[in-house]
């Protein structure tokens, strides 16, 4: 299944730093780990010790594909290691993810701050890599202990438990905001093109218009509150900061109030 924002006609993303899912439990969450990773233009997927082994062919792969959305090539291309010390042998760094302070003295980065330093190595031509520990109880010390440094997320203290696919999408998505090779962080699309914004003379003139019909309507009353009223309307589409387009709109709107229902065939 693929789904919606995919587009088949470009080439899916390839590189940036190696993802190392350590002993990974769950097949839905290698696949939704590879989603994540495409969806940033990540491709280096690193399995060590998945229970149950990879790949694999049974009900468990179709899990994993189903998971994935289409990011086949992420989960086609993982390369699988018996130890974390195998997985990471020819990277230059790597940062461990974990939700607890572990008492290792290393530097504590969040993702955006973690992501910016790698940025000029990584386009640079170096490898290096991430470490994600199990869903049930993350890395254990003896892995954190291979890593240069700890990356952890900003989340409410009173419920920081991650899910692993969310905690490789947060770093994705940092390492495409903040790498230098990723060019393609811009936004994929922008607001459609408003009209121009309208004149001067053709805001005063729709003031006037709607000021004389709804003085004619009786609505500026007292009399003696009636500039700060027409100020007060003013203000509100002054605020709006309209278009042409608007103006003729609620121009047209107004018209339509005042002269009621057009006639059928008019």
């Amino acid at each position: 299944m693929v789904g919606a924002g995919t587009d088949g006609t470009k080439t899916p993303g390839r590189g940036g730093p190696a993802i190392v899912l350590v002993r990974p439990q769950l097949a839905v969450n290698v696949g939704m780990a590879a989603r994540a990773m495409a969806n940033f233009g990540l491709s280096d997927l690193r399995l060590v010790a998945p229970k149950n082994g990879w790949p694999r062919t049974d009900e468990h792969r179709d899990t994993a594909v189903a998971a994935a959305a289409g990011a086949i090539h992420v989960l086609d291309g993982a390369r699988v290691f018996p130890t974390v010390g195998e997985a990471v042998a020819d990277l230059t760094a790597v940062y461990a993810t974990t939700a607890r302070e572990r008492g290792q003295g290393k530097p504590v980065l969040a993702p955006d701050e973690a992501m910016a330093a790698w940025a000029g190595p990584v386009a640079a031509g170096e490898a290096r890599g991430l470490l994600f520990g199990p869903e049930r109880t993350g890395l254990d010390n003896d892995e954190v202990a291979l890593a240069d440094a700890v990356v952890t997320f900003p989340v409410d203290p009173a419920y920081g438990s991650l899910n692993l696919a969310q905690a490789v999408l947060l770093v994705g998505y940092e390492w495409r905001r903040q790498s230098a090779e990723a060019g393609a962080a811009a936004l994929p699309f922008g607001a459609v093109e408003r009209s121009p914004p309208a004149t001067r003379d053709a805001v005063l003139s729709f003031f006037d218009y709607l000021e004389g019909e709804l003085e004619a309507a009786g609505f500026f009353r007292p009399d003696g509150k009636q500039p700060v009223m027409r100020r007060n309307l003013r203000n509100i589409f002054h605020r709006i900061g309209m278009s042409e387009q608007d103006v003729r709109t609620l121009r047209g709107a107004v018209v339509r109030l005042v002269e009621g229902p057009r006639r059928r065939g008019g």
